[in-house]
């Protein structure tokens, strides 16, 4: 008999079966509140309206409200201290999550407390017609990055490498930045800012000096305080592109790379204030100058990681999730699944747009991933649509398939990951090159 209460925002059917598996859930209920579609399919965030409705449904529940959680990024890590507030649960408070999800104010208290491994930055408005030059007055050359104050995945995000880049990424900033401008704009103006911050609103930008190397991801967790970081993946891209090709767990980073970044995760983390709450730190380890660099902090756990800790750890790490969200210290396994390495790959064409004209049958994915255990193939398309139509995507690709698997070791996940993708019949019409 199930007598506590955990609502979780954009719930679907996949997630609440791997809730379902988690350690001591047995007297746990989860509800879905906020549909998926408005969360996961779109980029037009009505948090105005979501909230409203969230507000109406946990009124009306007749039962006790014990956690409100979610694993996900803008809008739902944003909304859910205004929602917590409300309903008197659990979670970091308004302005430690915006220290973390602000770039700019981010990157300030970065430097506070790990000026070495930050890089240099500056803003910009991406509708001044002076930024580029403001930019250059900042002590930032090419090449550089540009991203929205607020971004979410890789999404609008550019490399700028002469001012035709500049140019370029511009036009897609001012024609894209109102979709997240606004709605983060909405947030910000329930938290009390220091001036500085808020006179850099949802409609600015970063350009910040090119950092790279080996890329992973530090997830952590703050229970009453105690900074804990558990397990670090390993962010590998594509060739030559910025497109990420899989996330892999347990990284392969020297181990003491590894507790380096730990230590800055604990510093920046426990100067900045959050607590009760899962994150992730993503770093770059530059392995030539042997330098870290924190590339970015996200207030939720990372969901594509889910299937990872499952099959290396033994279950999700949305564990950590929902028992901060009861305000129990997180029962987290280690090394108790059924595999010892574990990936998610992201199947990506590189055109500028297209038309999807062939998804493969379900019966077609049962056949080509019978043969690998573990593995789960789910496509993010459908027949008739265009790639454009896609949400959360980055500037130079589209993601039009997610394929789990686990193994042995590094070298059978990529050689699974070709026996099942040579058994997907994807086909697109109309290609724009």
């Amino acid at each position: 008999m199930a007598n506590k209460n955990v609502f979780v925002i954009g719930l679907n059917e996949l997630n609440q079966a791997r809730l379902e598996r988690l350690r001591g859930v047995e007297d746990v209920a989860f509800h879905g509140i906020i549909e998926p579609a408005l969360v996961y399919e779109t980029e037009e965030f009505d948090i105005p309206g979501m909230l409203r409705d969230a507000e109406a449904q946990l009124d009306a529940f007749d039962g006790s409200i014990d956690a409100i959680v979610g694993y996900m990024d803008f809008p739902v890590s944003t909304m859910l201290p205004l929602l917590c507030e409300k309903f008197g649960t659990r979670s970091p408070s308004l302005t430690s999550l915006l220290k973390c999800e602000h770039k700019y104010w981010s990157r300030v208290v970065q430097r506070e407390v790990i000026p070495d491994h930050v890089p240099k930055f500056t803003t910009f408005d991406p509708f001044d017609e002076n930024a580029l030059r403001q930019i250059g007055e900042s002590d930032l050359a090419f090449p550089f990055f540009v991203k929205p104050i607020k971004s979410s995945g890789s999404r609008l995000g550019f490399r700028i490498d002469n001012p035709e880049d500049f140019d370029y990424a511009v036009e897609k900033l001012r024609a894209g930045i109102g979709t997240i401008s606004e709605p983060f704009n909405y947030v910000l103006d329930r938290a009390d800012l220091p001036d500085e911050i808020r006179a850099v609103d949802g409609r600015y930008c970063m350009a910040e000096q090119v950092i790279g190397g080996r890329q992973c991801t530090v997830e952590g967790y703050v229970f009453e305080g105690e900074v804990v970081p558990y397990g670090v993946v390993d962010s590998i891209r594509y060739p030559q592109v910025l497109s990420f090709f899989y996330y892999m767990y347990p990284s392969k980073l020297p181990a003491r790379v590894q507790a380096k970044m730990h230590e800055l995760t604990k510093t920046v983390m426990a100067h900045i204030g959050f607590d009760n709450s899962g994150f992730n730190v993503e770093f770059f380890w530059d392995e030539i100058s042997d330098r870290i660099w924190l590339l970015e902090i996200n207030t939720r756990i990372a969901q594509s990681h889910c299937d990872l800790f499952e099959k290396v750890d033994g279950v999700s790490h949305q564990q950590v999730t929902v028992d901060l969200g009861l305000g129990r210290r997180p029962d987290m396994p280690v090394r108790q699944g059924s595999f010892q390495v574990a990936a998610e790959f992201f199947y990506r064409v590189f055109f500028s747009d297209a038309v999807v004209s062939r998804v493969p049958t379900p019966e077609e994915i049962e056949a080509a991933t019978a043969r690998v255990p573990g593995a789960t193939v789910v496509p993010q398309i459908k027949e008739g649509m265009r790639l454009s139509e896609l949400p959360e995507q980055d500037a130079y690709s589209f993601a039009v398939a997610c394929i789990w698997m686990g193994a042995s070791k590094q070298s059978t996940l990529l050689w699974n990951y070709e026996r099942v993708l040579k058994k997907l019949d994807f086909e697109f019409s109309n290609i724009d090159e």
